[in-house]
């Protein structure tokens, strides 16, 4: 359940792109698994500046609050308004329909700073 087309963070983070600037970012198979059920998401607006590292906003499940962290320095531009309604969407497909936001990326280059499918794999059997 790790795509090999993505990059992740070692805070269970995945970025998709095309290389063109702009990334779609979500949490992963594991993050959500040990989530549990998703009851909650709270995701920045359209406009707002993230910071690599910082806060980009938090998801709540019937266990516990977790905090979600930009994996990339940019801005906003898109975010998944659907999960408001249905932040399940998130535990049944979290790579695709359960995408959080579009960043579009003040470097670029910092996706392949981020870790490989191998890399992440490696993380979350250890």
């Amino acid at each position: 359940m790790i795509p090999e087309d993505l990059r992740y963070t070692a805070e269970h983070e995945w970025v998709a792109g095309d290389g063109g600037g702009t990334v779609r970012v979500g949490i992963t198979h594991y993050a959500q698994d040990a989530l549990g059920d998703i009851v909650y998401v709270q995701l920045p607006d359209e406009g707002t500046a993230v910071e690599a590292g910082g806060s980009l906003g938090e998801v709540e499940s019937t266990k516990s609050v977790s905090e979600i962290y930009a994996p990339l320095t940019g801005t906003v531009v898109r975010r998944n308004d659907q999960l408001a309604d249905q932040p399940e969407i998130i535990n049944t497909d979290p790579y695709g329909a359960g995408w959080l936001v579009e960043i579009e990326l003040a470097d670029p280059e910092a996706v392949e700073r981020l870790l490989s499918a191998a890399a992440y794999r490696q993380l979350t059997e250890s």
